[in-house]
């Protein structure tokens, strides 16, 4: 039974309108490198306490090699009943979409059947293909589950796409939303041109996922004219996977930028904290190798609040790249201010007890 926007409860499309905070979960192993259901259910309850409104599984920060090792379900059911059994407000269920049209489908029925909201639908996979062929195949997910579109950053496997290709996307009606994250300004632009030229502004909200340039884009009005008369939209609220450590700092964050984005004034000291972010995001990302530990950076964030046991990632060759717990730990003192280690040493025995 395919699922719509329209279907969703009011709360969960005024919170997505609304713009929240929704955190890219990380996956939690053991030192066997199996799954951890306590740590995952210890995060997932992490983020739902921090005042994530929604969560994202089963993405990029969960490693896609989950569906290889079967643990895409199990981690997407645990997240569920984590909420269902957690929380005390809505709170939106993401789910990844990845691969050719038949895996996708197979995802997308996965996870409206767990009770998701919506798909962030990965492109990664088709490489080289015409835009008419991926349109295609976004259109017949979207017959499934309502759409987040994701513009993935090519240095970790996405693929260039134009602002022609947006608005085609935006004009699919069962898209709700789109992950801006092509680490790029000038494909940021394509994206929200996209939306404007496709109408689709007032039905899709925009989320950035520029990891590089979170309080940038959140605080930015973006205005282009359409039959003469300037439109302008903003970015909403972020789904990111820097937001999967420190997301209770995150959180304010979010919540500041929007009053300021209210108020059309930006307090110079918010201004500030775009760069402060910034260079945390360097460091959990590992940028300075090519995001080679972006996962394992997060990882150790998590390990150092005691969520996590270790970095542990599925692919043995993925972890912490020479410098980076360094370049981790000069971040930590340069701005302690974005951390949030005393409200998860408040609370990290509750949520990891059962």
């Amino acid at each position: 039974m395919s699922l719509h926007w329209s279907d969703w409860p009011d709360e969960v499309l005024a919170a997505v309108r609304r713009g929240i905070a929704i955190p890219a979960s990380p996956l939690a192993l053991d030192a066997e490198r199996n799954f951890d259901p306590r740590r995952q259910r210890a995060l997932n309850r992490y983020y739902i306490d921090a005042g994530a409104g929604g969560v994202a599984v089963g993405v990029h920060t969960t490693q896609f090699e989950i569906r290889e090792v079967g643990l895409y379900e199990p981690v997407l059911k645990l997240a569920a009943e984590t909420v269902e059994d957690w929380a005390n407000r809505a709170v939106v269920r993401v789910g990844g979409l990845v691969g050719r049209t038949d895996q996708a489908l197979e995802e997308a029925a996965i996870a409206r059947d767990l009770g998701f909201h919506a798909g962030l639908l990965s492109l990664a996979a088709w490489k080289g293909a015409s835009e008419d062929e991926i349109i295609a195949h976004c259109r017949r997910i979207a017959d499934e589950i309502p759409l987040i579109g994701f513009y993935l950053q090519p240095a970790v496997g996405g693929v260039l796409l134009s602002a022609s290709f947006w608005r085609r996307f935006a004009e699919i009606e069962n898209v709700v939303a789109i992950k801006i994250a092509p680490f790029n300004r000038y494909r940021t632009l394509d994206v929200v041109r996209g939306v404007v030229e496709a109408r689709a502004e007032d039905r899709i909200s925009l989320y950035t996922g520029n990891d590089d340039h979170i309080v940038g884009d959140l605080i930015t009005s973006f205005s282009f004219t359409r039959d003469g008369e300037p439109v302008t939209v903003r970015i909403v609220g972020g789904l990111l996977g820097h937001w999967s450590v420190w997301l209770k700092s995150a959180v304010e964050l979010l919540e500041r930028c929007q009053a300021a984005a209210q108020q059309d004034a930006v307090p110079a000291d918010l201004l500030a904290l775009d760069s402060q972010v910034t260079d945390c995001n360097a460091a959990f990302f590992d940028v300075v190798n090519d995001f080679a530990g972006c996962i394992a950076g997060c990882h150790e964030v998590l390990r150092r609040q005691g969520l996590l046991e270790g970095v542990w990632c599925l692919n043995p060759d993925e972890t912490l790249s020479p410098g980076q717990s360094e370049e981790i730990d000069r971040v930590y003192a340069a701005y302690p201010h974005l951390n949030d280690d005393a409200f998860v040493a408040e609370n990290r025995e509750r949520w990891l007890d059962g």
